[in-house]
């Protein structure tokens, strides 16, 4: 090929300058990203997470949870999550910047959990949270070796399961959650993505131009037309 090196050339320029435009000016307009600070309320959203619950978002991540849940809600007419409960307004790219890796997740097997802890009218508390990790549902797997079955010392220890018929552990026995799994279940309670961020708020409905019919943006001129044909 003659022009095979300009060819080659021109092609590997192209394609950097699109890498560069997608990518990092995405991460330069993303990456740049604070907290909002809310001059009535006297503080940043979002807040930071406690540690115990970004350790959590590890053993998260490391269950590979986000293959069957989501970590973000829809706009209304891309979806009907906040018709199911799963968030007051859709998820923006601010709620993510304490997480250092997202859990966006792209299958929805499960629930979304964004708004987890905040769930309507109620949401799970820690001891609902660690009897579905260790017992499962028919379409949620057990994850029992976050627990340990262990012998009982004195007394029953507060955070023990309290377990009924074949599940519960053998007499002088209690089954405990370990620290991967109090931490996970911390990790769930702080998922509270209720703060409007003013980018979060629907945006307003297009106002018609002046000689513009509002109910479908037809032309006045067009709606004129056709009553004097409906004349003729």
């Amino acid at each position: 090929m003659k022009n095979g090196p300009v060819f080659f050339l021109g092609l590997f320029a192209a394609v950097t300058i699109s890498w560069a435009g997608i990518v990092l000016a995405s991460h330069a307009q993303l990456g740049g990203l604070v907290p909002y600070f809310d001059d009535t309320e006297g503080k940043s959203f979002p807040e930071r997470p406690a540690g115990i619950a970004a350790r959590g978002q590890l053993v998260y991540a490391d269950l590979g949870c986000a293959s069957c849940h989501t970590q973000q809600v829809r706009r209304p007419g891309f979806g009907s999550d906040q018709a199911r409960g799963w968030g007051d307004r859709q998820s923006v790219a601010r709620d993510y910047i304490h997480q250092a890796r997202p859990q966006l997740g792209g299958s929805r097997l499960g629930p979304d959990l964004t708004n987890l802890a905040g769930r309507k009218p109620s949401a799970p508390d820690a001891e609902d949270l660690l009897k579905l990790l260790y017992v499962g549902t028919p379409v949620h797997p057990r994850y029992q070796f976050l627990f340990e079955t262990r012998p009982i010392v004195g007394e029953a220890s507060a955070q023990a399961l309290r377990l009924i018929g074949n599940l519960a552990p053998a007499a002088g026995f209690e089954v405990a959650p370990s620290e991967r799994a109090q931490t996970l279940v911390a990790y769930l309670r702080s998922l509270n993505n209720t703060y409007e961020y003013p980018e979060a708020r629907p945006a307003p409905a297009p106002i018609a131009a002046k000689g513009e019919a509002v109910a479908h943006g037809t032309p006045a001129a067009s709606h004129q037309e056709t009553k004097q044909e409906g004349k003729k």
